[in-house]
């Protein structure tokens, strides 16, 4: 990154501090401190609404180097609370590991592509693992302007950018979610990336070539062509690698089809009824779960 990051890591520990509700914080703080953690991010819808309804989504960040061939961990945890139920999905693995996706350097699509995003700082262990994961989201943002300069218009405002990024890193993952989901991420994080784009691109060495609202990134051609080939190189692996975690989840996430149905109906209002097997083995579920799935969308489109 250039001289210019500074600015962006005060930015990014700025949003990192927003205030969240008690309860999430003293979860976190449990699920940080059982796991031996050195920070724990909080993320996804429950972050800009403040609910503590549906599903809270964590990262739990690890010490040391080592990491499982496939990661993140994914687990499920409840917790009691106030007469109800406190419902956590843990995503566990190394900040190292962390730190590298974010930076572009493995062949994930989702580490920077997601935290480019909105999150929560919630729990540290220490100050020096706060400077780390502030490090880490700063790098995950210029890996993402990087892409979406190289993929964007030559000439456009910032939500151009951010569009035609995230069009194309939802295309390169297995989601349940509708068509235009860009468009929801941009609606309801507006302050989120007001201002971010031109503050990433410096980071990652572009000039932004902003006049007032529109932008105009000076990517060499050589340059664009390279992002282009990393980008396509990690393009054709992103299903086989969500498959694979799939996979791994099915075998360490407790409840893991009773949270996948809920998932799938409240993105889609598709209702999911597993039986008592197919809650107990979500993979043999899952191609008549797809299969319905691709039935609704269908009659949907049909306005059926």
């Amino acid at each position: 990154m250039t001289a210019l990051a500074p600015a962006l890591r005060e930015r990014i520990a700025s949003h990192l501090a927003a205030p969240v509700d008690p309860d999430v914080a003293t979860l976190a703080a449990a699920l940080g401190e059982a796991a031996g953690a050195r920070a724990v991010l909080f993320y996804g819808s429950n972050l800009r609404t403040g609910s503590l309804d549906g599903v809270l989504d964590f990262y739990v960040l690890l010490p040391g180097a080592g990491e499982a061939a496939i990661w993140p961990t994914v687990s499920y945890h409840e917790r009691a609370h106030a007469g109800a139920t406190l419902r956590a999905k843990v995503a566990t693995m190394r900040l190292a590991t962390f730190a590298r996706a974010a930076s572009g350097e493995t062949v994930d699509t989702t580490i920077w592509a997601r935290f480019v995003q909105p999150s929560a700082l919630v729990w540290t262990a220490d100050d020096a693992a706060r400077g780390d994961v502030i490090a880490a989201l700063a790098a995950a943002a210029a890996t993402a302007a990087r892409l979406a300069a190289a993929l964007g218009p030559a000439r456009g405002t910032a939500e151009a950018y951010w569009r035609a990024l995230f069009r194309a890193t939802y295309a390169a993952e297995f989601r349940v979610e509708t068509q235009g989901r860009e468009n929801d991420i941009l609606g309801h994080n507006a302050a989120h990336f007001a201002g971010l784009l031109p503050l990433a691109l410096e980071a990652a060495g572009i000039d932004p070539g902003a006049d007032g609202p529109m932008l105009a990134p000076r990517l060499a051609p050589a340059e664009r062509t390279r992002i282009l080939a990393w980008w396509r190189s990690r393009a054709r692996l992103g299903k086989p690698l969500n498959l694979l975690r799939l996979l791994k989840a099915s075998t360490t996430f407790a409840g893991a089809a009773r949270y996948a149905a809920w998932k799938i109906e409240r993105h889609t209002g598709m209702p999911v009824t597993l039986s008592p097997l197919g809650e107990r083995f979500p993979i043999l579920a899952a191609p008549g779960v797809l299969w319905r799935l691709a039935r609704h969308r269908r009659d949907k489109a049909r306005g059926g």
